[in-house]
């Protein structure tokens, strides 16, 4: 059976086991795919790319909530006046 690898950078559980942090350092900020009897079992994604693949997604929530309320009914609001509300609710706060 064929199965999707999704990075350039593969390592298998057993050498995983034997040095993570090794493993880790080797690709050198790169993703690696974990395999597990040659069958990706999870990927190690560096903290940054990981940030910014949840950034991604928030966006693409937003819009898609963007999408959905567009057409919508609107309201007239005065930024200046939000501003004043937010600070006054955050005065609030205990």
């Amino acid at each position: 059976m064929t199965y999707p690898v999704l990075a350039d950078l593969a390592a298998s559980i057993t050498e995983l086991k034997k040095d993570p942090m090794g493993t880790i350092r080797e690709a050198r900020g790169e993703t690696v795919v974990i395999l597990n009897r040659n069958e990706p079992a999870f990927y190690a994604v560096p903290p940054e790319r990981y940030e910014a693949m949840m950034e991604l997604i928030d966006d693409m929530h937003l819009a898609e909530l963007i999408r959905q309320r567009s057409g919508g009914p609107t309201v007239r609001v005065d930024i200046d006046e939000l501003i004043v509300e937010a600070e006054r609710d955050i005065k609030l706060q205990p």
